[in-house]
């Protein structure tokens, strides 16, 4: 049996698992791990809200004390672009440029800005494609000329559209975990790249009404890693890989989690 096989046998295990226990009928479950997969989105771009207090700003308004604005800001545009894309995929809304466009202005609302450069004008806070080249960080590679941005776009849409209705289970994941790694690699704006792609793979989740994943924070050395493999080989093997097993790491957190609740308020009874 190889290791892809041995992977998604696990995940089905898990999910079965997570299905008896019924964790979605548990009170405000899925507000909470929603909560949680965007405190770890915006983690990975650098906010330093814990789940605790990502949990006091969307329920209470209460910041974290001594914490940036930008980082209470880059959480409450987040949940409110996940808001809309959970909408969105009960009304089965396809996935088009325009759509991308939207997910990204809502995740940019508040901290993005216009830009001018030689290629022209652009508003990072209205979703519009960057007119520039960009680098993965100081000394990191170079994304896509900016000109070819509209067109791999539209058929990154295209393609995700003709397989929305894919039928097995690890089918429908790795759709989701190739439109995460094609459009993060695509780089169609200046800034919140990682945080619209992520949402997107949830969104093809949500789609399909399938568990939603989410990346560890403290993963995200990995999570880079998996994303230069597929990209240098051409491959989306090794990005699948990770995102299989990230998968299976959230499935199994969350049934231990809730057990260990489970028991501890079965022991107050004694």
């Amino acid at each position: 049996m190889d290791k892809q096989t041995k992977i998604w046998q696990s995940i089905e295990a898990e999910l079965n698992l997570f299905n008896e226990l019924k964790l979605e009928d548990v009170v405000d479950y899925k507000k909470f791990y929603l909560y949680s997969i965007i405190t770890h989105s915006t983690a990975i771009e650098g906010s330093t809200l814990t789940e605790p207090e990502t949990k006091l700003l969307f329920d209470d308004g209460i910041t974290a004390n001594g914490k940036p604005l930008v980082h209470h800001l880059m959480n409450e545009d987040l949940k409110n672009a996940y808001v809309f894309a959970s909408l969105k995929a009960a009304e089965k809304s396809p996935v088009t440029t325009g759509f991308l466009q939207e997910l990204n202005a809502l995740v940019l609302k508040s901290t993005g800005s216009p830009t001018q450069v030689l290629g022209g004008a652009f508003d990072s806070s209205k979703g519009e494609f960057r007119l520039c080249g960009v680098t993965a960080g100081l000394g990191g590679e170079s994304y896509m000329n900016y000109l070819k941005v509209p067109t791999k776009v539209a058929e990154l849409c295209e393609e995700l559209n003709k397989r929305l209705d894919v039928k097995e289970l690890s089918a429908i994941y790795n759709l989701s975990f190739d439109a995460h790694l094609n459009l993060v690699t695509i780089h169609p704006w200046v800034d919140g790249n990682g945080r619209t792609s992520r949402l997107l793979m949830n969104y093809i989740q949500f789609y399909r009404q399938v568990f939603p994943v989410k990346i560890y924070h403290e993963d995200k050395a990995d999570y880079i890693a998996a994303l230069i493999e597929s990209r240098k080989k051409e491959d989306n093997s090794p990005f699948r890989e990770f995102m299989a097993q990230q998968l299976l790491k959230t499935l199994k957190e969350e049934t231990t989690t809730y057990k260990q609740s489970q028991n501890k308020a079965f022991s107050f009874l004694f």
